[in-house]
């Protein structure tokens, strides 16, 4: 019976792991809006780390602040969070 215990365990701790050892994605991009007129580039949290899909989050976020999305400029993970802050100013990690 302990066996089987300890078996279990090891089996809900490897299926847990993956969602644990995931990344955080972000992507970077640049947006406007028309009234009035005004461009910004940001940052934002987004839950795939695939360009596609990170540029449909990214137009649907934006589009409910008003904004509509140019393009997505890149996804990348926590290492290129820092270098990406001061360009962002307040759009960074804002929507």
């Amino acid at each position: 019976m302990t066996r089987f215990i300890a078996s279990l365990t090891l089996v809900f701790m490897t299926l847990a792991l993956p969602v644990s050892a995931q990344a955080a994605c972000y992507a970077d991009y640049k947006a406007k809006r028309d009234q009035p007129y005004e461009l910004h580039y940001g940052v934002m949290q987004v839950s795939a780390c695939d360009k596609g899909a990170a540029t449909e989050e990214v137009r649907g976020r934006l589009a409910q602040a008003g904004w509509v999305l140019l393009n997505v400029v890149s996804v990348f993970d926590d290492g290129g969070l820092a270098d990406r802050k001061a360009n962002a100013g307040p759009y960074y990690l804002r929507f």
